[in-house]
């Protein structure tokens, strides 16, 4: 069976998804979106699924649409929460999970949403974050993805913005600075998989068709490689099979650069 590598990147972010999670993804995040679905429909059939835009808890829509604000993402939900239920149960610490990505990423887990350069005169200003800056400090875990990590641009040494809170930032540590949520436990990127060992980046496995000198120089911070390094299992077929049948019309391949769709893989 041949797949391809965005297929693998979407399995790899669900499987950071435990069974029983209550799980949430932000606006644009295809990837998450079809990841969510496959979980809910594989490995944690009892996971609590919060469709993103429209809030819909446990739908079961035929497939996944071009936009996050379609009427079809509520089809089959059990409930529709309104916005300030959502914050309010993040707040008390009731979401279990949430995706977070941002186009710079710091070993702490920050990321950027808002500008490149800093403020007040960046160089690029971007939408922000939507709420996800509140939500990243109470939620009880944070799975973060960047497609973008061999641009070299992406893992930064520092964020110029922080939009979403990871494990430290310059003004202290989540403790220090009263957050309740434990910040983020796993980053996925298309060249390796990272827990947050001590609350900083480590990679745990890369794929089979990265070098971890590769990776490393991708990564503008020092690059801490944990001991039992392997490569990234590779997905089974029934898992290939529901992101096809999830997402027919390919709008996970949109987060990736051309050179990333080349690539593919047998099982």
């Amino acid at each position: 069976m041949k797949f391809t590598f965005d297929e693998w990147f979407v399995v790899e972010l669900a499987r950071t998804i435990r069974d029983g999670e209550v799980t949430f993804h932000g606006f644009a995040s295809p990837c998450a979106q079809v990841a969510m679905h496959l979980a809910k429909r594989t490995h944690a059939p009892n996971m609590m699924l919060i469709e993103g835009a429209m809030y819909a808890v446990n739908p079961t829509p035929a497939f996944i649409p071009p936009t996050g604000n379609d009427a079809v993402l509520k089809q089959g939900a059990v409930y529709s929460m309104r916005f300030e239920e959502f914050f309010d149960a993040a707040v008390r610490g009731d979401i279990d999970r949430m995706f977070l990505s941002g186009i710079q990423i710091d070993r702490y887990g920050n990321a950027n949403l808002t500008a490149v350069g800093g403020m007040p005169r960046p160089k690029v200003k971007i939408g922000g974050g939507g709420g996800g800056c509140n939500v990243s400090a109470t939620v009880r875990h944070l799975s973060i993805w960047s497609t973008n990590h061999r641009t070299g641009r992406c893992l930064v040494s520092a964020c110029d913005f922080i939009t979403d809170v990871g494990h430290r930032t310059p003004a202290g540590t989540r403790a220090e600075l009263g957050y309740t949520g434990g910040g983020p436990d796993w980053m996925v990127t298309e060249l390796g998989i990272f827990d947050f060992h001590e609350g900083r980046a480590r990679l745990r496995r890369i794929f089979p068709d990265v070098a971890v000198e590769e990776l490393e120089a991708a990564t503008a911070f020092d690059l801490e490689v944990a001991a039992d390094l392997t490569e990234v299992d590779p997905p089974e077929r029934s898992q290939i099979e529901w992101v096809r049948k999830l997402d027919p019309i390919g709008i996970r391949r949109n987060e990736f650069r051309p050179q990333e769709l080349q690539r593919t893989f047998g099982l």
